[in-house]
């Protein structure tokens, strides 16, 4: 037998490399455009989506890391990079004496409304080719961000 035994005639038909090669573009992209600001795209997610949730009220490391959809050890050591360059910081949590909170700095949050105008725009600029059909690429990656039913 010679070649893979794979059930796809062509490897553009295999969605799983399909998504590889589009979410490695993507990355480089996202790590370009926030090169400038001197941070990860990690950082960049874990810096907005914590500016986001502290809207509503204190933030446990558990509910950002739920939110992002990041590894809860990796989170924490984001966080301790973030909080070394005083864009975070743990102050205590207002109702569990035991625990900390997470919330964002005045330069934190600053530096998230400045990178979120540059990620937006790689963003658009890089889902351009979708034009119309981006709503429904949008609402079928929604579909796949959910865990998947145990068989």
């Amino acid at each position: 037998m010679t070649g893979l035994a794979s059930k796809f005639a062509s490897p553009d038909e295999s969605p799983g490399l399909l998504l590889w090669q589009v979410g490695n573009r993507w990355q480089a992209a996202q790590r370009a455009a926030l090169k400038p600001f001197g941070l990860t795209h990690v950082q960049f997610v874990l810096l907005a989506a914590l500016t986001w949730l502290e809207a509503s009220g204190p933030v446990t490391q558990k509910a950002l890391a739920d939110m992002t959809v990041t590894d809860p050890m990796m989170t924490s050591q984001v966080l301790r990079a973030l909080e070394a360059r005083g864009l975070v910081h743990r102050p205590p949590h207002p109702r569990d004496r035991r625990a900390r909170a997470l919330a964002i700095t005045a330069e934190g949050r600053a530096l998230a409304n400045q990178a979120v105008i540059a990620v937006e725009e790689c963003d658009r600029n890089f889902f351009s080719p979708l034009d119309d059909s981006l709503g429904d690429f949008v609402i079928a990656l929604r579909r796949l961000r959910q865990p998947a039913p145990d068989h």
